[in-house]
């Protein structure tokens, strides 16, 4: 795909591909305008407002502010920004109720703390991935983003970012998840690395990364996984106290299956490289190397908690 330049942000950056002409096709083209508006209710739906009153929401990406659109008709109120200014021409002929702002989501949220009540984004975060200058570093774009996020939002809502990841026709989220919790000083990082059929996703890996590192927790919610053109991606995440992840659609399970769905924990699982082997040296490669051993007949050791931990260099 990314050899055809198919995908949007293989052809330039958004604020030139997004021009006057693609702009139109959000206001023009039935098609798109569906598709969108599917994508918005079901993140707005995924967000799990309350019902009882009227809530502050930010829609990165806003684009023509067909998600505005969803959010003004269920009574809540809305700020879209984004970097086209085309499409925020296109949104103002709309005459849509939010409010709008020209910005870049990857120099960060340019609102106070606490502000808003939730965060909706359709198909944006993964522009964050490419370097479109000398001087774009996607990391620390994407840090900076889900950083200044993880500030505007009020303790115990929710960011759902729709998204298109680089390899999704190899994901199957059937296949499960991979999960490490690593200490970080005073005060725990919980990363998340997504292996699927043991190839890893180099955007789920990047996006998420940065995510937890900014305080996130949650996980992807995939609607409708087996399916190649109805799959969508929902990066749901969590400000403060996590909550338990929303039920995938079309992903019902029979007795005794998993949930299609990837959560990031803080269980400490086993942490596998590309190829699904153990890192070499780690407790799980150590475990194995003498359960081997053992199979094979020869003396060794018993397990302990001291086995495979590292020893402090002595002087």
């Amino acid at each position: 795909m990314a050899g055809s330049g198919r995908r949007p942000e293989h052809r330039g950056p958004p604020e030139l591909f997004y021009d006057e002409a693609e702009a139109r096709k959000y206001s023009q083209n039935s098609r798109m305008i569906e598709i969108q508006s599917q994508m918005s209710e079901r993140a707005v739906e995924l967000l799990g407002l309350p019902e009882d009153r009227p809530c502050f929401l930010l829609d990165v990406g806003c684009g023509s502010g067909l998600s505005g659109d969803y959010i003004s008709e269920e009574g809540h109120h809305w700020v879209g920004m984004d970097i086209s200014s085309a499409m925020l021409d296109v949104a103002m002929e709309r005459e849509v109720e939010g409010d709008l702002i020209l910005a870049d989501m990857g120099q960060g949220i340019p609102f106070r703390p606490g502000m808003f009540d939730g965060c909706v984004s359709i198909s944006a975060v993964q522009w964050l991935c490419n370097a479109d200058k000398k001087t774009h570093s996607p990391p620390k774009r994407l840090y900076r983003f889900f950083s200044t996020l993880y500030s505007a939002l009020a303790r115990g809502s929710r960011a759902i970012l729709q998204l298109y990841p680089e390899n999704s026709e190899q994901v199957t989220l059937a296949d499960g998840e991979r999960g490490c919790k690593e200490g970080g000083g005073r005060e725990a990082l919980l990363k998340v690395w997504l292996f699927f059929q043991g190839v890893l996703g180099a955007e789920l890996e990047l996006i998420t990364a940065q995510a937890m590192k900014a305080g996130f927790t949650g996980g992807m919610v995939v609607d409708y996984p087996n399916s190649a053109k109805a799959k969508k991606f929902f990066l749901c995440l969590f400000v403060g106290t996590a909550g338990a992840l929303p039920k995938a659609l079309g992903a019902e399970c029979a007795d005794g299956e998993e949930s299609q769905q990837a959560k990031f924990t803080n269980e400490r699982t086993r942490f596998r490289n590309a190829k699904g082997k153990s890192v070499k040296k780690s407790r799980d490669w150590v475990l194995e190397k003498k359960e081997r051993r053992r199979r094979q007949g020869k003396e060794v050791r018993v397990d302990t908690r001291y086995t495979g931990r590292k020893r402090r260099p002595r002087f």
